[in-house]
């Protein structure tokens, strides 16, 4: 119908602008007020309707074609991370200490220009399209439930999203039909002891001891208890204990993650590092404080969505290929909960520009040449599912 490439590559230079200016100005999930208005702003010289605050502050966009047509939804999210950012670019983020080291300004600039795109052709339509965009990805319990709890999916079909990904170059489309993200739940732990003089351990109970114990125990649950085949990681993250050479403190404090697809082993590791605990609180004698916080559920793309990304990149031209499991989280998993759908991967990756670094890193940057990809692709999707 379209040559949607070549329309998404038009937009190019304004996605470009639109991530570069998001950029320098980000902000922490749940504190997302300047982003929000920015974004706003944009749709408002769209013929759109806009509805905000959805939840605690997302935006639901909806372009309206035949009544009678389907709904495709597209979601992007617009919080930063607690991240200084490192790089020597024109556009480095200005606020110290916060930074767009995840995508999610690149991810928004994207729908931005696919709803110019939508707007320019709206008299073609011949159903909806709504643009659902996304606070708090970052930090559990995310927006993205507190979206659907106000009815950002209401009378919508299908939802599909992209997440841009520096492990894989420019120009590439990754995805899988059924689970393709984990569960990310996260712990602490706190073990009460007992101080004292670091030369007389014998008048202590000593937590930096217990807390290693724990520490070296619990990788066995992962690695002895559970089937090889099946899919678990369990990380620690920080370890905090003491504050000289020669005390030995009352408490030891640790935090980590657990990553699952399956919510009984989720359960069964939970059990496992409970009952650790009790069999080291017996033998010394020390009471525990264990959270455990279960995550995002695991992203879990359905069939015949996943089939539509993969037929329009394909159709495109695109280079398309089958993701691997990623232990990562992402809460585009409570839409899928509720509507069919899929996610899919974007490469933004490029060597020979030095684009290399990791999610989270204050190296992170973006091959900005990626937005008209996963333009093309979200603008394929809406003719297969025939909304033009």
């Amino acid at each position: 119908m379209f040559d949607w490439f070549q329309l998404a590559s038009k937009k190019e230079k304004r996605m470009v602008q639109l991530r570069r200016y998001l950029h320098q100005y980000p902000e922490l999930s749940f504190e997302e007020k300047r982003t929000h208005d920015f974004i706003v702003n944009q749709l408002s010289q769209l013929s759109c309707n806009i509805e905000t605050p959805v939840g605690r502050n997302g935006i639901k966009a909806t372009f309206k074609g035949a009544e009678d047509g389907p709904t495709i939804a597209f979601r992007a999210d617009f919080d930063a991370l607690p991240v200084q950012e490192l790089n020597d670019v024109p556009y480095r983020s200005k606020h110290e200490g916060c930074m767009h080291a995840c995508g999610h300004d690149g991810h928004t600039a994207i729908l931005l220009g696919v709803a110019e795109i939508v707007n320019e052709h709206r008299h073609l339509l011949k159903g909806n399209v709504v643009f659902i965009f996304q606070y708090g990805e970052e930090i559990m319990p995310g927006g993205s439930q507190e979206m659907i709890d106000a009815g950002c999916l209401q009378d919508v079909d299908k939802i599909y999203g992209t997440h841009l990904w520096s492990g894989y170059p420019s120009g590439t489309i990754y995805s899988r039909p059924g689970a393709i993200m984990a569960s990310p739940d996260e712990f602490s732990i706190t073990i009460q002891g007992k101080g004292g003089h670091g030369a007389k351990p014998h008048e202590t109970i000593d937590p930096i001891v217990i807390m290693a114990e724990f520490i070296l125990s619990a990788q066995k649950i992962v690695s002895r208890t559970i089937d090889p085949v099946k899919e678990a990681v369990l990380t620690f993250g920080m370890v905090q204990a003491g504050s000289t050479d020669s005390v030995i403190p009352d408490t030891a404090f640790c935090k980590g993650t657990v990553r699952t697809f399956d919510t009984a082993l989720q359960n069964h590791i939970q059990e496992k590092m409970d009952k650790l605990l009790q069999g080291l609180a017996v033998a010394n004698d020390i009471t525990y404080k264990m959270e455990y916080i279960k995550g995002y559920l695991p992203v879990h793309n359905h069939p015949q969505a996943y089939e539509v990304v993969k037929q329009a990149a394909n159709d495109l031209h695109l280079r398309f290929n089958e993701s691997d499991l990623m232990m990562i989280g992402e809460d585009f998993s409570h839409y899928l909960k509720v509507r069919p759908g899929a996610f899919f991967l974007t490469g933004c990756g490029n060597e020979d520009k030095g684009i290399t670094a990791p999610h989270h890193n204050p190296y992170f940057d973006i091959d900005e040449t990626a937005f008209k990809y996963a333009a093309s692709e979200f603008l394929k999707i809406l003719e297969i599912e025939q909304i033009f």
